[in-house]
């Protein structure tokens, strides 16, 4: 399983997506001194996510 690292920005696709408040809150602290914005977080973390679905399709 692959670890989670907080990345920097990415080139983007504006997306419009709702969150829950106490997600929101979650992200912004984990992500607050770094060089990291919200979407970037988001994205890192679903791409994360896909990664271990197919590692779980797979085994």
């Amino acid at each position: 399983m692959r670890k989670f690292k907080v990345p920097s920005i990415p080139p983007t696709t504006n997306k419009c997506i709702r969150f829950p408040n106490d997600v929101i809150e979650s992200v912004e602290n984990s992500i607050k001194g770094t060089n990291c914005t919200f979407t970037a977080f988001v994205v890192e973390a679903v791409r994360v996510a896909l990664d271990n679905l197919n590692d779980e399709k797979d085994g």
